[in-house]
């Protein structure tokens, strides 16, 4: 029913906005007797009386769509006799989720004995209260249309409103990212806080043995040394994968910028960008199925003990691929913005175009370019499907690339997978781990914007 009067609100708003405007290019054409010259075109007008009649109403919604489960609920539970009522908080919730299930069709009974005599207590409830939402949402859409459609006249600054509310709307947006981060950093911290009190920090940054057991008591129990997860993160996303992105990145933007023909880059180039849009999973079944297993077997034939099927080495190599498009790019639009003097003048002392490449615009592109490696960095290390799949769970402290290891994102998908018990330092050092992997990305992130932006100031 809500979703109902959300559509009508919409199309009263639509209506106000063809009202407004209609009134308003009625006077500014000169059709009524209004001797001020009108301030605002009947656009601004039209859009003044659409935002009082959706704006409003849309909070209201809102605001009912929080309030009316919490008051249905209330109804349905005042509906019992107070012999039956649910004792605990657990057992309220199962009951109404009970009934809810039933009264929507998607179960047909349920465990609790009350709960099928409680379904049409919950159907009258949902209907009265869904219903008084929905005319509320829209006596309010109404009210604000007329109000809006009463300030139509000539000197009314409706520019001026529908402008500032729109600076306004954009503000709000822009606040989302930085809300969004600090509610990320303060979940973070406030767990990982919880942890540290059950785990020494020293064990946890320095520890070189990681093997977190869940414990009846609430202490910590087994060993939670994350320095293999630490060396398994930099060892396939820092390390291996960059000896294969950075190399085949930067000679690909060198080709599409240098030597490729117009036609020739506008093919090749949109088809390296294809490699950005490939779902990781889809890696990660390549390096499974495709990569790991021949590197398992020439690791055999060549006498190297300990390999496996689940390998740093297939991760890292499959990851690399995965992120040349990022080097590429940012390779690609650096070298691009190296002024064309600078190239023109290396030619014309008799510099070969190689020449001009290796000692002119590399070095003049470089911090464009470090800026892009390090944003593939720190997509690399937040990369969890590919090493799931190739690279295993075992956290392994070894520098053999045709051993397994593990990372950070992936031990804390394997920690926060299945039942889990937030008062429990295994499932509480997911979030150490995190805060660790965040604050790391968010210094890489840093200092690769930081690099771009000396970059442009130089050649801008």
């Amino acid at each position: 029913m809500i979703q109902i009067a959300i559509f009508l609100v919409i199309g009263l708003s639509i209506l106000g906005f063809v009202a407004g405007r209609g009134r308003a290019s009625a006077f500014s054409k000169g059709r009524t007797a209004a001797a001020v010259r009108p301030h605002s075109r009947p656009n601004h007008h039209g859009a003044h009386v659409l935002l009082w009649a959706l704006i409003p109403a849309l909070l209201v919604a809102a605001a009912s769509s929080a309030l009316v489960p919490a008051l249905v609920n209330d109804a349905v539970l005042s509906s019992l006799p107070a012999a039956q009522q649910p004792q605990s908080q657990m057992d309220r919730a199962a009951l109404l989720e009970e009934v809810s299930a039933i009264a929507s069709g998607q179960s047909m009974g349920g465990f609790i004995e009350a709960s099928q005599s409680l379904v049409p207590a919950y159907k009258v409830a949902n209907t009265k209260f869904n219903g008084i939402a929905a005319a509320l949402a829209i006596l309010v859409a109404v009210i604000g249309g007329l109000f809006g459609f009463s300030k139509v006249r000539p000197d009314f600054r409706a520019r001026t409103r529908v402008e500032r509310l729109t600076m306004t709307v954009l503000f709000m947006a822009s606040l989302i990212a930085i809300l969004t981060t600090i509610g990320i950093v303060g979940s973070l911290l406030f767990e990982s806080i919880r942890f540290f009190g059950m785990v020494s920090p020293v064990e946890f940054l320095f520890g070189t043995h990681w093997s977190p057991q869940m414990s009846s008591s609430g202490a910590a129990a087994g060993s939670y040394g994350a320095i293999p997860l630490f060396w398994g993160t930099v060892f396939i996303g820092a390390i291996i994968a960059m000896i294969v992105a950075i190399p085949f990145g930067l000679m690909s933007a060198i080709y599409l910028t240098q030597y490729a023909a117009p036609k020739v880059r506008s093919w090749l180039k949109p088809i390296l960008e294809l490699l950005a849009g490939v779902p990781t999973v889809v890696y990660g079944y390549f390096a499974a199925l495709t990569i790991a297993p021949p590197l398992r077997d020439f690791a055999v034939s060549i006498g190297i003990t300990g390999a496996s099927s689940e390998s740093a080495l297939a991760a890292g190599l499959v990851m690399g691929v995965m992120i040349i498009p990022f080097v590429s790019s940012m390779a690609d639009d650096s070298i691009a913005a190296v002024p064309q003097a600078m190239r023109d003048g290396s030619l014309a002392m008799g510099a070969t175009p190689s020449e001009t490449i290796k000692r002119v615009l590399i070095p003049a592109a470089l911090p464009g370019i470090v800026g892009g490696v390090l944003l593939a960095v720190s997509r690399a290390i937040g990369e969890t499907m590919i090493v799931v799949m190739a690279a295993g769970l075992a956290a392994n402290l070894t520098a053999n690339p045709f051993a397994s290891v593990t990372t950070v994102t992936t031990q804390i998908v394997q920690l926060m997978t299945g039942d889990t018990e937030f008062d429990s330092p295994k499932t509480l050092a997911a979030f150490a781990l995190g805060l660790v992997l965040f604050l790391v990305t968010l210094a890489l992130n840093i200092i690769a914007l930081r690099v771009v932006k000396k970059y442009r100031e130089a050649y801008d």
